[in-house]
């Protein structure tokens, strides 16, 4: 038997839930996506929010019925930790980039703080001419591969928290708190275009995403290295993440088996406790500690939005 069919016999194949990769740096998102997922040999895999090949850290990668729950991960809160070299614009607004203008200034650390303040809170931002933005159904950064000059509509973006770490007089390293959409490289372009200097990013790494941290995660390197034999692929185990991690913070209603069993057919269900249901919205509705589906209640009435085969 070839090591490849052992692995799809292992009981990798089956799990439902996230996998919290450690990205290395050099490697894109889908590309570390498509090594978990055969390492695990699942169905169907995605992740919970792009990161560019310059930056590392946490990548939530969904295996299985756990890909249900991507967009829940994607509109979550992230924290970064980033540095920022001053004195020069490149084309992606990253070390990947072309240079595009250069300066002799450098702020100083209290001009450094004295800019933070214009970046929190609810902001507009342009983002980067190389990104996954769509224009008339193509990726933006395809376009400007081609060589066409890409102008993005700002949007608003929510920046939690702005906070200077360190500086030199070259540099800076900043950690960020935002809502989803948020660019890193557009903030630092834009930090240094108010600091007169010009900036881009230089390293990158993600310390959060939604409900996943650091202590979640495992390097890429040891997942491979563990894949290589039958216990090492059940220690795998013990880092995947359940399912239900990515839905913690929607309402969590419990059904009889009859009940949830009417609901995974798609049919709807009368909710009879009062009050232990918001009268309107989404819940995740379980029976007993098993995740059922995600269900809209109207009118006392629930109505499965996405089932859960598990």
């Amino acid at each position: 038997m070839q090591k490849h069919d052992r692995m799809i016999a292992s009981p990798l194949s089956q799990a439902n839930g996230w996998l919290i990769l450690d990205k290395p740096r050099g490697i894109g998102s889908t590309a570390a996506v498509a090594r978990v997922r055969r390492i695990f040999a699942a169905s169907k895999a995605g992740h919970g929010g792009t990161l560019d090949p310059l930056a590392t850290g946490i990548l939530p990668i969904a295996l299985n019925e756990a890909t249900k729950t991507v967009s829940n991960v994607m509109h979550g809160s992230k924290t970064y930790c980033f540095t920022v070299a001053w004195g020069a614009e490149t084309s992606t607004d990253d070390l990947e980039g072309a240079l595009t203008s250069q300066s002799d200034v450098r702020p100083s650390e209290e001009a450094i703080r004295a800019a933070l303040p214009a970046f929190i809170g609810r902001i507009a931002q342009v983002p980067p001419a190389f990104s996954a933005v769509k224009i008339a159904g193509e990726r933006a950064y395809a376009r400007a591969r081609g060589g066409e000059d890409i102008s993005l509509p700002p949007r608003m973006v929510e920046v939690y928290a702005l906070r200077l770490l360190g500086c030199g007089v070259h540099e800076a390293t900043f950690e960020l708190d935002c809502g989803k959409g948020t660019y890193v490289r557009s903030l630092a372009r834009d930090m240094g275009r108010r600091l007169n200097c010009g900036g881009h990013v230089v390293s990158l790494r993600r310390l959060r995403t939604g409900p996943f941290g650091e202590s979640d995660m495992i390097s890429l390197a040891k997942l491979e290295e563990f894949s290589h034999n039958e216990p090492g692929r059940k220690a795998i185990l013990k880092f995947l993440r359940p399912l239900r991690t990515a839905l913690d913070d929607i309402p969590a209603l419990a059904l009889g088996e009859a009940e949830a069993w009417r609901l995974r057919q798609g049919q709807p269900v009368a909710v009879r406790a009062a009050g232990a249901h918001p009268e309107q919205g989404t819940v995740l509705v379980l029976s007993g500690e098993t995740p059922v589906a995600l269900a809209a209640v109207k009118d006392g009435v629930l109505r499965s939005k996405r089932v859960f085969n598990l």
